[in-house]
């Protein structure tokens, strides 16, 4: 401690070494920087002057007081409040950058050596795949078969085949698993529904939740059961279409849809990966899209065939939602209506920012309409017909 004391005054007595101690101990009385704040609790300063030290010792009595290491902590109570802490601030903010020199280095040395270990790794995974891909394919007899690339160079070869492959894993990651996702149409004597509904599963019907009890849990819709019965066969075919992995979203689908009117479940690996995303390519499915409804929340999800899309708001957990219920009226009335191309009612609702609203007003306007007409029926049926009642006066009269 008293080392560490004599270090950091030590400093102090070189920056002011031109000022002179007499002037030092003015400035003490005059509420400036005192004498103990700049020179060590010791004789070691003086060690080199001792006439400096006795002229101290002549006209500073309190100077022997201070130079003696022994009572170096008992003249801090002499001292004013800030010299303790001035030290000890110093000291602590050496201790601190000293401590923060030493994590960066070690945080360089953790980044130097992850990046070598990431290079063995990534040597050795690309020396794998080369002499994996690479090879000629074999024959039943173990022969090599003969390629493109069989009379090029031996490392040409394997680099060649290796890229090749690469893009069949890049084509099977960007492009859907089939061509057509759907099978054929069903033909008679069986039903099939004159209109194909494709669902996004997260945040149409249900919402992934997070807590740390419970872990990943998807909360149910309010309204999916009366939306499945209402949209499902025999009006729709309804396809579950979703950028959700199988393994993840098919025992969703199963408690959620335990009567079955789901026909088919489309996940991941059937969508077109474009830009960054996930995107539902209609023109795979196998269906006329002119009978094509996609129901989904995500643009970018519809960006190849935006004309089939209505677009909905994202539900995110609130259990006050009704937002299927309205959806599967609307949808219902589509179907009942008969309509030729769904794309044309699907381009008007298009231009309001909440389809399913518009579609409610036009539902209120229509049914004040009919009442009107109800109104004026009514109101006709109770005035009197003056040629029936003529009628009535001329011929009832020939009646016996």
């Amino acid at each position: 401690m008293h080392s560490q004391l004599g270090r950091v005054f030590w400093k102090g007595v070189h920056v002011i070494h031109r000022t002179t101690i007499s002037q030092t101990f003015a400035h003490q009385q005059r509420g400036h920087i005192c004498l103990p704040q700049l020179i060590p609790l010791s004789r070691n300063l003086c060690s080199n002057s001792k006439k400096v030290h006795a002229t101290l010792l002549y006209k500073y009595p309190a100077w022997r007081e201070y130079s003696c290491p022994r009572t170096m902590l008992l003249s801090c109570e002499h001292m004013k409040p800030s010299v303790t802490t001035l030290a000890m601030r110093t000291m602590t903010d050496s201790a601190e950058s000293k401590e923060k020199q030493d994590k960066a280095n070690a945080s360089l040395r953790a980044m130097k050596y992850s990046f070598i270990v990431l290079s063995v790794l990534g040597a050795g995974v690309s020396g794998f795949l080369l002499v994996t891909w690479g090879a000629p394919h074999k024959d039943e007899d173990g022969n090599d078969i003969e390629d493109e690339f069989s009379h090029l160079p031996t490392i040409k070869q394997y680099l060649k085949r290796t890229w090749r492959e690469v893009k069949v894993y890049n084509k099977m990651i960007q492009e859907p698993s089939r061509e057509k996702l759907l099978p054929e149409p069903l033909k008679e004597p069986y039903i099939q529904p004159p209109y194909t509904l494709v669902l996004e599963m997260t945040g149409v019907l249900v919402h992934p939740d997070w807590t740390y009890q419970t872990g990943w849990r998807f909360k149910k819709r309010p309204g999916v059961d009366f939306f499945l019965q209402q949209v499902g066969p025999p009006l729709f075919e309804v396809v579950i279409y979703t950028s959700e992995q199988g393994f993840t979203a098919f025992p969703i689908l199963d408690a959620l849809d335990p009567n079955g009117f789901i026909m088919y479940r489309l996940f991941r690996d059937a969508t077109r990966y474009l830009n960054g995303h996930h995107v539902k390519d209609l023109n795979c499915l196998n269906r006329d899209l002119s009978k094509v409804i996609l129901v989904d929340w995500n643009e970018n999800s519809f960006s190849l065939n935006p004309r089939n899309a209505l677009h909905v708001r994202k539900w995110t957990g609130n259990d006050d939602d009704r937002t299927l219920i309205d959806l599967a009226i609307m949808l219902k009335t589509i179907g009942i209506s008969g309509v030729n191309d769904v794309r044309e009612v699907l381009d008007y609702y298009r231009q309001f920012d909440d389809p399913l609203e518009a579609f409610r007003e036009n539902q209120r306007r229509l049914q004040e309409q009919e009442a009107m007409q109800e109104q004026e029926l009514k109101e006709n049926l109770k005035r009197p017909n003056l040629a029936s009642g003529w009628n009535k006066g001329l011929f009832g009269g020939l009646k016996r």
